[in-house]
């Protein structure tokens, strides 16, 4: 069964000018694809940063999958969740500016927290999760 078949949401490919690689974004969840022997997953995020302008993309989501997402998520509440699993993977810790990156590099997923000192209002506040990507 391939992404079309399982997720039945809108989307909008994004294929490289080489034709090696696509995007497929579905508004605020991404994968990353390559192509070979059909088209094969490499990654993929989830861009929380676009559910706090646009909640209709969650609202739409939830209609389609049956799933929720939050319009916000800080990261205190992911990490303690994180910090639930069976012995989790290490976290380094990347400042990029107005961002903090928490990396597992066994698992090769990283989190974007914002770290811009700003209220939350229509967009993330100090604090929220912008992504999550694996890849």
């Amino acid at each position: 069964m391939n992404l079309q078949q399982k997720i039945n949401c809108d989307f909008v490919d994004v294929v490289d000018e080489d034709g090696d690689s696509m995007r497929r974004d579905y508004g605020f969840i991404e994968f990353y694809l390559n192509s070979g022997q059909g088209w094969s997953v490499s990654g993929g995020a989830i861009e929380l940063h676009r559910l706090a302008a646009r909640s209709d993309m969650a609202n739409r989501w939830h209609a389609a999958m049956r799933d929720e997402f939050p319009q916000y998520l800080t990261w205190d509440e992911l990490r303690d969740e994180f910090f639930k699993l069976p012995n989790p993977p290490a976290l380094q810790i990347i400042d990029q500016g107005d961002f903090l990156e928490y990396r597992a590099s066994a698992t090769k997923v990283s989190v974007l927290v914002s770290n811009d000192h700003e209220e939350r209002d229509e967009s993330l506040g100090h604090g929220d999760v912008w992504s999550v990507s694996l890849g």
